[in-house]
């Protein structure tokens, strides 16, 4: 190893402690496991992979090991999932490291999927323990390379809970030697429990989608209840979730280590990420930051990007490849204004040599404060689109004079709350905010305001604003919640960045001096004339603040800093040679291009004659990021009709999941077109609108009825409220009373339906759903069935995506069938399925089993079986036509009363996948 490196691994004798011994011995194998390979094609090697329960620490893990090529020495990885998931979230990861030279190992943490046990959200003795005994099963496999007996050379990744996991791992056990977490935590205590304020939104869904409170250890469950009913985290639960977090043993962490964070997380923010780069460097390791646009609040998670970084550190610290790139020391996504070619939001990166921090290249911007006076029966103050308005228009009025002292009140129950991010619905608002659209509330006298006068010149903010105030209560503490705003020029709109905010809780020992508040970490460009808009409120929807009536009274005590971190510098765009080179031929090649933009900017003009036709794909194709000749989907062509439910099958890989993005303006196709009643389909296209899809599932608000969520969920959209159709759609979805009660009382099937109403919301004439029976028992699936037959019934187009051939079989009249990216056919049901060489014949009596030997020895004829009944036979053509069959059965005096075909969809869609593979 050279010694670049070698900082990073340990050589001193490992010792572990009596727990890891006894992992050791309990690691015994349950099952002899399950081995099945799948080819990638192109020259890829084959993947390997074998599932097994391994029983561990008191209960059984579901495991699967992934491996490729031949029995060589290599580096293992470990994936874990993220709250709430399985090993099957992570399994096409996994498939690709596995291709690219390592031993992968996924799992179901406890709880979860097939693993049995109680969640103990990462304790020592818990999750993080079996992860050890997963490295012990590593160790001593004869492919996996070891840096000495019982020490494999190791990394872990994972999203969220599997991140932390990656974290506590390098932290309790030195053979970890290199980690990449994305969008987790450092401090479960101070996400849940950000400056001692209740997270209740956050908490509650994390809770449910753990299944349940009693899914969980008792003392977790017992401390989730109790902050729950007082609003308030104690000492008790602090000291308890910190203990089962990365914090715990930040001074352990010494190895490399990507941090992936989102910026669109109201989760586990861009704070969290933070702690986590100080302390883990503060121990001597490399640390790389790279901030994507997504997070748990929804939005791009850059997928293929995030993992090919992954792949790279991997690469440079277990294979110790120098030549693998890491990247710099921080980048991140920035995304601003629209793609004039195809509407796309636009998205570049900007990187930096070193870590910059939260903080760093402060530049101070004076508030001014303005004073609302709330109105007569004052409402929320919203407006734009979206965006609170404080011009009287939207319930209050403003006094522009100096107001540096601002009184506001706590409202009885604090509710109404303001809202900014929504899990389960903020996401794709987050998003927006970049675009310069977004949605807020703020209820006039619930808030103090400040404002600065218009940028001379625009500000890019990269880190934490912070700002020194004076706060008073009248009694007990006061909870404030912080947020920044960009306001335009005219102040009819303001964007809140990712729809972020930050609780702060100033006990009475803290007031009436100044504190310094920190508010929160956004990247985001403010443009010259914008102003800079503080705003401190009493409440917020996704926290827990008094619910006594409270008065608060706040003074600025010195300027608004803003962190610019000026070594931050976007990435331009790459320049053909020709521009500096042959100045003459720039510019007519520039005028070319110019011509040709103008000529992609205009979308075609709808086509009349398809006005009436829901969907018509048209020489469709999308190649996979960064190849030049491998294809997701290739020359696909096919058209839907009014009424039909479309079933769109094929296996995984085949393009079906591609198909349905570009379908909904997601991506861009690299050619082809897609027409939806005659418009083709560009990203944010109106026509759109028509069109409703359920693709991972919604996330819904717990704690509010199934009818509220809807209607959130409406409110979000900005469209009209009559436009929704929310009575009709639920009509359809069958839900019944259940709509009164809370979300958190729901079933999974329930769920489901709610989730498939909210797609229906508006009645599009076209909806799209993707494994929308995913997780529902037999009754179950039935329902949904009919919720899919009763929709296309009025006429309308439904889309299915589904695994599941024999419930596709029932509920669809039509269906395309793809395979690696293109058509291999599509039709009517009856005529897929009944195009097969299976016939059934019925007979009037009885058919003796000699003749049906006979029967089976006739040329041309593969087989026959008599049915159960013996009242007809199941007869496979082989080369024989069925007029040929029914000439010789009337010879042999066989009573024949039909003759017809007989295949399942499942023979017929195995039959057609094998001829595409051929």
């Amino acid at each position: 190893m050279d010694h670049s490196t070698s900082r990073w691994r340990r050589r001193l004798p490992r010792t572990p402690g009596r727990w890891a011994a006894v992992v050791a011995a309990l690691a015994v194998l349950v099952g002899a496991g399950t081995w099945t390979a799948a080819a990638d094609g192109d020259g890829e090697p084959s993947v390997h992979r074998q599932d097994r329960m391994m029983r561990m620490n008191g209960v059984s893990v579901d495991t699967s090991y992934f491996t490729s090529g031949g029995s060589q020495r290599r580096p293992a990885v470990l994936i874990g999932h993220g709250f709430g998931g399985s090993k099957n979230d992570v399994r096409a990861q996994a498939e690709k490291l596995a291709a690219d030279g390592y031993a992968v190992m996924t799992w179901s943490a406890r709880g979860f999927g097939r693993t049995t046990g109680e969640i103990t959200l990462n304790a020592p003795d818990g999750e993080v323990r079996d992860v050890s005994g997963l490295i012990d099963w590593l160790a001593d496999r004869p492919e996996v390379e070891l840096d000495k007996k019982g020490d494999p050379r190791v990394g872990v990744t994972g999203a969220s809970y599997g991140g932390a996991v990656s974290l506590l791992a390098a932290g309790h056990d030195k053979r970890v030697d290199a980690i990449a977490p994305v969008i987790s935590y450092w401090n479960l205590a101070d996400a849940l429990f950000p400056d001692g304020v209740f997270k209740k939104l956050w908490a509650g869904i994390f809770v449910t989608s753990g299944g349940g409170c009693q899914r969980f250890q008792k003392q977790l469950c017992d401390m989730y209840e109790r902050v729950a009913v007082s609003g308030k985290p104690d000492a008790a639960a602090r000291a308890l979730l910190t203990e089962r977090s990365p914090v715990a043993v930040a001074d352990r962490i010494d190895v490399p280590a990507l941090i992936v964070q989102g910026q669109s997380d109201s989760l586990f923010p861009l704070g969290q990420s933070d702690a986590m780069a100080k302390a883990i460097s503060a121990n001597g390791a490399p640390v790389s930051v790279d901030w994507i646009a997504g997070g748990h609040d929804g939005g791009d998670d850059e997928g293929d990007r995030v993992q090919s970084r992954i792949g790279d550190w991997f690469d440079r610290y277990l294979k110790q490849d120098e030549g693998a790139g890491t990247g710099p020391g921080f980048r991140v996504t920035r995304t601003g204004g629209v793609d004039s070619t195809d509407g796309a939001a636009l998205k570049r990166g900007a990187s930096s040599a070193t870590y910059p921090g939260l903080t760093g290249g402060g530049r101070e911007i004076p508030l001014t404060g303005v004073a609302p006076t709330p109105a007569t029966g004052g409402g929320p103050a919203t407006g734009g689109q979206g965006a609170q308005r404080g011009d009287g228009r939207g319930g209050a009025k403003e006094d522009r004079r100096s107001a540096a002292t601002q009184t506001f009140r706590n409202p009885a129950g604090a509710s109404p709350p303001s809202i900014s991010a929504v899990p389960g619905v903020g996401g794709g608002l987050s998003q927006l905010s970049s675009l310069g659209v977004g949605f807020s509330a703020d209820f006039p006298g619930q808030y103090a305001r400040y404002e600065s006068a218009p940028l001379a010149g625009a500000v890019r903010v990269t880190g934490s604003p912070t700002v020194r105030v004076n706060v008073t209560a009248d009694h007990g503490d006061a909870v404030l919640f912080g947020k920044v705003y960009d306001v335009s020029p005219d102040g009819k709109q303001q964007v809140l960045p990712s729809q972020l905010v930050t609780p702060h809780r100033i006990t009475p020992g803290q007031q009436g001096r100044p504190v310094e508040l920190t508010l929160p970490a956004v990247d985001h460009e403010v443009d010259a004339g914008h102003r800079l808009r503080l705003v401190l409120s009493a409440t917020d929807l996704g926290y827990a603040s008094p619910a006594e009536p409270a008065t608060y009274t706040v003074s600025l005590d010195g300027p608004l800093t803003v962190p610019t971190a000026p070594a931050v510098r976007t990435a331009a765009a790459a320049l053909p040679w020709w521009t500096w080179g042959l100045p003459a031929a720039a510019a007519v090649i520039a005028a070319a291009l110019l011509i040709t933009a103008r000529r992609r900017t205009t979308t075609p003009a709808p086509d009349p004659a398809l006005a009436g036709v829901p969907l018509q794909i048209t020489d469709l194709s999308k190649k996979y990021a960064g190849s030049v000749d491998r294809y997701a989907v290739r020359d696909l062509g096919f058209r839907v009709e009014k009424g039909q439910v479309l079933g769109l099958l094929g296996p995984n890989g085949a393009g079906k999941t591609t198909t349905l993005r570009m379908l909904m303006g997601l991506i861009t196709p690299d050619s082809g077109e897609i027409r939806v009643f005659g418009h083709a389909i560009r990203p944010g296209a109106p026509v759109l609108s028509r069109v409703g899809s359920f693709v991972e599932g919604a996330g819904f608000l717990p704690h509010l009825s199934g009818r509220s969520n809807l209607e959130l969920y409406w409110q979000a959209t900005g469209r009209p409220a009559e436009d929704a159709h929310i009575d009709e759609a639920l009509e359809i979805a069958g839900l019944g009373d259940a709509l009164a009660r809370a979300v958190r009382t729901y079933s999974q099937g329930m769920r489901q339906r709610l989730a498939i109403a909210q797609a229906m919301l508006g009645m599009p004439d076209l909806l799209i759903l993707d494994e929308p029976t995913n997780g529902l028992d037999p009754p179950q699936i039935r329902e949904m069935r009919d919720v899919m037959i009763r929709y296309a019934a009025g006429g309308r187009t439904v889309i299915v995506s589904s695994h599941l051939l024999s419930e596709v079989e029932q509920s669809c009249t039509h269906l395309v069938v793809m395979d690696r990216g293109r058509l291999v056919q599509a039709g009517p049901v009856a005529e897929i399925t009944g195009s097969g060489d299976m016939l059934l014949v019925t007979t009037a009596a009885e058919v003796a089993e000699p003749l049906a030997d006979k029967v089976a020895a006739l040329p041309g004829i593969g087989s026959a079986v008599r049915v159960d009944d013996g009242r007809g036979l199941l007869v496979r053509l082989d080369g024989a036509t069925a007029a040929q069959l029914v000439a010789d059965l009337v010879r042999l005096d066989v009573p024949v009363t039909g003759v017809g075909p007989h295949r399942r969809l499942e023979d017929a869609f195995l039959t057609l996948i094998s001829q595409g593979s051929a």
